[in-house]
């Protein structure tokens, strides 16, 4: 199979149709430390419909030969879970002037070909033609000790950096998942990053 992978922006239509996949994915990606997520498919599909209902949100799907092997997601913040709305707000900055960058999922065979700045610049751009001043998203945070953390695990915050992103700070969200090994949810604190638009 070609390694070439082609990313687009998703027709409303398409994303519905998508669904399935895209939770498929993001279960499959979160499983990895730093999100260690135990994923529920039905969670997924109730989790997702935002990106179909707010005709300011953006889903954009990478593929390679056909087939969907990473989506990117986001949507004004005023249409995203409000637990990321609250630190934005208590910060001092108005949710409605905010573009959510929701999730970047990518199967690990197609990472390193520049589909996570593809993804970053169609969320972006999205952001600016809606009229957004600034766009952020969240990140786990996990203790540099955590018993599964791998040896070779590397941070992404130096990408976000190169991206023009960087922690707001005194901002924390905090969100609920089950982690694998898990049988309840437990909440998550996660860093709050930004960037001008």
């Amino acid at each position: 199979m070609s390694d070439a992978v082609t990313v687009r922006d998703l027709a409303a239509g398409e994303i519905a149709e998508n669904l399935t996949r895209i939770a498929e994915l993001r279960i499959a990606v979160f499983r990895a430390f730093p999100y260690l997520y135990d994923g529920d498919p039905a969670y997924e599909a109730e989790y997702l419909q935002p990106y179909i209902r707010s005709p300011g949100a953006l889903v954009a799907g990478a593929f390679a030969g056909g087939q969907l092997v990473g989506a990117a997601t986001a949507a004004p913040m005023e249409d995203h879970a409000e637990a990321f709305a609250e630190p934005l707000a208590a910060a001092g900055l108005d949710p409605r002037d905010v573009y959510y960058c929701g999730e970047s999922v990518l199967l690990p065979a197609y990472r390193g070909k520049g589909v996570g700045h593809r993804f970053f610049d169609q969320r972006e751009a999205r952001g600016r033609a809606l009229g957004r001043r600034w766009c952020c998203f969240c990140a786990v945070i996990r203790p540099a000790d955590h018993p599964a953390r791998p040896a070779d695990y590397r941070p992404l915050d130096a990408f976000w950096r190169a991206r023009g992103y960087a922690p707001l700070e005194g901002a924390e969200a905090r969100f609920a998942w089950t982690d694998l090994g898990d049988t309840v949810e437990t909440e998550k604190p996660m860093t709050v990053w930004l960037r001008a638009l």
